[in-house]
């Protein structure tokens, strides 16, 4: 976790639980109720549900989950008021915060944040306070033809990312993250499909403008709070000025 939204680093793990995997489907299901609602049910016209339907399946959503929540924003059936939410945070060792989500009931949602940053030496920071730190841009995550680490392949990764618009590149793990302007984010994804590139993610995300280091023991609860925050049924993603 650092820089980029949590949501991805558990998208990678191998070994989800039952229970894990039922908070996932629950939190896309909100994610693509909020789309429709914003944007109407057309995929093709509705940029925000594409993304959202992208990210369901991602997670291995099954698609009768996905077909359900999009009848049920449509009107076809009953729902809870659902609004999105965005908090500003310090955690530990003085790192930054930007924690997202949806949530049918704010005061609820925003008990819940406080508590738990509290729990591990963070906390909620005043409106603007951290925002400055992060900047919002399209972030394409591709995964490379050949899972080895022959540096070749990589490079030949690197130019199409390049030739398709990719402002900045960061190796993460295996994936190749791309920087672009947000505006530009679906045509650079459609370049990189047209030549061929396997896109793992694409999303518009906060990306910290610095990474800053902290004590190994401030990591460690960095990490203890990440996880703590995704095991909120409102949290979507959680993004941090941590490095690697």
């Amino acid at each position: 976790m650092s820089g980029h939204s949590h949501a991805k680093t558990i998208a990678h793990q191998k070994a989800v639980t039952d229970q894990k995997r039922g908070q996932i489907f629950s939190k896309v299901v909100k994610l693509i109720t909020v789309a429709v609602r914003e944007g109407g049910p057309n995929v093709e016209t509705n940029y925000k549900l594409k993304v959202a339907i992208e990210r369901a399946r991602s997670f291995n959503t099954p698609n009768d989950n996905i077909e359900r929540a999009i009848k049920q924003a449509s009107g076809g059936l009953e729902g809870k008021e659902l609004n999105e939410f965005l908090f500003e945070a310090y955690g530990p060792g003085g790192i930054a915060l930007i924690i997202e989500g949806i949530t049918d009931n704010k005061n609820r949602t925003l008990g819940e944040i406080k508590q738990i940053l509290s729990q591990d030496n963070g906390k909620l920071a005043q409106e603007g306070s951290v925002r400055w730190l992060f900047e919002r841009k399209g972030v394409i995550a591709l995964v490379p033809e050949n899972q080895s680490d022959d540096r070749k392949n990589k490079e030949t990764l690197e130019l199409k990312a390049i030739e398709a618009g990719a402002q900045d590149l960061v190796w993460r793990q295996d994936l190749l993250e791309i920087y672009v302007p947000v505006d530009s984010l679906q045509a650079t994804k459609a370049a990189l499909e047209k030549d061929g590139a396997k896109i793992d993610s694409a999303s518009a995300d906060w990306v910290a403008k610095d990474e800053v280091s902290i004590a190994e023991t401030d990591r460690h609860r960095a990490e203890k709070l990440f996880d703590a925050l995704d095991e909120n049924s409102d949290v979507q993603d959680v993004y941090s000025n941590l490095k690697d």
